[in-house]
């Protein structure tokens, strides 16, 4: 894999893959980790005075914390000084009472048995105190202090291996191990995941026993300073893992990559590629579970520098799917490969999105323009000749056939005329017979001296299939009658200026002028 450049600016390292030359520039000295990688935090309490007797009112916890060396040593001297102690008590009682002097006297009845010296009370008291019971060295009837101590060392005994072999038994069983099977990755990254900047690291378990109830928690460990201009040295702060939408509740039985998104509320709101160079930050991360097998309860931490922080990567995959089963590649589970992702922050990102574009308000105005001038064609709505009866009435009031073919030769040249402004306004190269039109009725007035009009109504062409011709241009109905005076003409098609005779044949217009 090529190398990574993690850094820009005065803090990068170029890596030459041919081995021939290696440049480097001087990288940033490693400062204090407030968590170590393996979890261990770097913090000691000194200066205590008079509060280390609290250590001692919980003397179970402490020797439970402490290192295995102390507790070892503790172990062996509480047991040996208590041996010695209750051996050089027997010893005592055989010194007051004379059994010393007597002891291979056989008329004599000692307070104990075959106990002439001090390491003979001393095996006595062993193989008391382990029940061991070789018959040879026991306590008589004869020695009521000898009874007394024997009870008071029986309690005794029991309180000491409670207290010594609980602790080595606690010590032994902390789920402390549990947690070198944890595994977090050694880097976090920074990339685009479902179209949002998220920070991610990888978590994963190598045994087969799962952790119950696994849950996952970050913290921002970063100095900062109030508004009132209090300074926090390691101030705390909260990253969301999921927790409202229950991310963070894991089922650890495959390596998980944990996902920050990086938001308005977020700490990294305005973290930028350029910026992360000058950050100084540790992210904490605590995932605590149930071991399985031992129902206690572990925590594992690890933590991520900004020098641990990739930005503009992504980790590579580990599972494949086998026959029967799901192999996870433990070997990649560190490795990360580039990815291309913006350098600004999630904020200069909104405020650049949300300026408008200078382009943004002529492109519109001509979008409007054309939308206009496309939704402006015109087209006959509806040409209607009505006829109406003469003051008389009857069929004799028709026009002769000739007048009638004069006619219809001069709404034929009104419907060309009309079809072809039509055809300029639309900017569109297409037929008389695709244009859609519709022929309305418009009803006579009921007045006697109603007089027949020609109208003309623009219709708006909408964007459906153009299916109808021109032959539906004209329906005469047969009822009606053209009048013999007829009224003038009123069309707001011809919006470019004249009257609707001016159309007609010159013939028509002369007879429609002496009439």
């Amino acid at each position: 894999m090529a190398a990574l450049r993690r850094k820009f600016g005065e803090d990068y390292q170029v890596v030459n893959t041919n081995q021939a030359t290696t440049f480097s520039a001087p990288v940033k000295k490693k400062r204090q980790r407030f968590v170590d990688k393996n979890g261990r935090c770097n913090v000691q309490h000194g200066n205590l005075g008079g509060e280390t007797s609290r250590y001692l009112s919980d003397l179970f916890t402490t020797l439970v914390d402490l290192k295995w060396r102390w507790n070892l040593l503790i172990f062996i001297l509480t047991y040996t000084i208590a041996w010695l102690v209750m051996a050089s008590m027997w010893w005592i009682i055989a010194y007051i009472r004379g059994d010393l002097n007597h002891g291979h006297d056989s008329s004599y009845t000692p307070c104990v048995a075959n106990v002439y010296n001090f390491p003979s009370a001393f095996l006595f008291f062993i193989e008391t105190e382990a029940t061991i019971g070789y018959g040879h060295r026991y306590i008589t009837e004869k020695c009521p202090e000898g009874i007394i101590l024997f009870l008071f060392q029986s309690l005794l005994g029991s309180i000491v291996d409670a207290f010594l072999i609980g602790c080595m038994f606690i010590k032994m069983s902390q789920p402390k191990k549990r947690a070198e099977t944890l595994m977090f990755s050694q880097d976090a990254v920074i990339s685009q995941r479902d179209g949002k900047l998220c920070l991610m690291f990888r978590v994963g378990n190598l045994r087969n026993s799962h952790m119950v109830s696994a849950q996952i928690r970050c913290k921002l460990i970063k100095s900062r300073q109030t508004p009132e201009g209090e300074f926090l040295p390691l101030d705390q702060c909260e990253l969301d893992v999921g927790f409202g939408t229950g991310a963070d509740q894991l089922f650890l039985v495959s390596p998980l990559t944990i996902c920050h998104e990086i938001n308005h509320k977020s700490p990294f709101f305005d973290l930028s590629q350029r910026s992360l160079m000058n950050e100084q930050f540790e992210i904490v991360v605590i995932l605590e579970g149930i071991v399985e097998t031992t129902g206690m309860t572990c925590q594992a931490r690890t933590s991520y520098t900004e020098d641990e922080v990739l930005w503009g990567h992504r980790f590579l995959p580990v599972m494949s799917l086998e026959e029967g089963f799901f192999r996870v590649d433990y070997s990649q589970f560190h490795n990360t490969f580039e990815v291309p992702t913006p350098p600004h922050s999630v904020k200069e990102q909104e405020e650049k999105n949300s300026l408008p574009s200078p382009l943004s308000t002529p492109t519109l105005a001509l979008t409007e323009s054309h939308g206009a001038r496309r939704d402006r064609v015109f087209s006959v709505d509806c040409i209607n000749t009505s006829e109406e009866r003469g003051r008389h009435g009857g069929a004799g009031g028709r026009l002769p056939s000739k007048l009638q073919r004069m006619s219809s030769s001069g709404k034929e040249d009104l419907q060309r005329k009309v079809l072809l402004l039509s055809s300029q306004h639309t900017e569109k190269a297409c037929s008389t017979g695709d244009l859609p039109m519709k022929l309305q009725r418009l009803s006579s007035s009921p007045s006697p001296g109603a007089q027949n009009r020609l109208q003309l109504k623009s219709l708006k062409v909408g964007f459906e299939p153009m299916t109808q011709s021109t032959g539906d241009l004209y329906q005469r109905s047969p009822t009606t009658t053209l009048s013999p005076t007829p009224g003038p003409m009123h069309s707001p098609l011809l919006s470019a200026g004249g009257r609707l005779e001016d159309n007609l044949p010159p013939k028509l217009r002369k007879m429609n002028a002496d009439r």
